[in-house]
């Protein structure tokens, strides 16, 4: 429902719920991904080590940019 001046009256709005929806699947996967790199590492498997820090990094910094947009859509309800 919206206000008089276009404003929802919900807690969050879709956007802002989307990109914590995202952030925190993020956020889920790098926890998961500490578990296989620690997997790989008992099977001495260096390849896998590698490509799971790899993947791992790379949701981390997907994850930082996701709170970025996170903050601006908060902050002003838009990019």
């Amino acid at each position: 429902m919206a206000t008089g001046n276009g404003q929802s009256q919900q807690p969050i709005s879709n956007l802002e719920y989307d990109f914590v929806t995202v952030l925190h699947n993020k956020a889920e996967a790098v926890k998961a991904y500490d578990v296989y790199i620690k997997d790989a590492q008992e099977a001495n498997s260096q390849p896998c080590v590698e490509l799971f820090q790899k993947l791992r990094q790379s949701d981390v910094e997907q994850a930082q940019e996701i709170r970025n947009h996170l903050q601006q859509v908060m902050q002003h309800g838009k990019m």
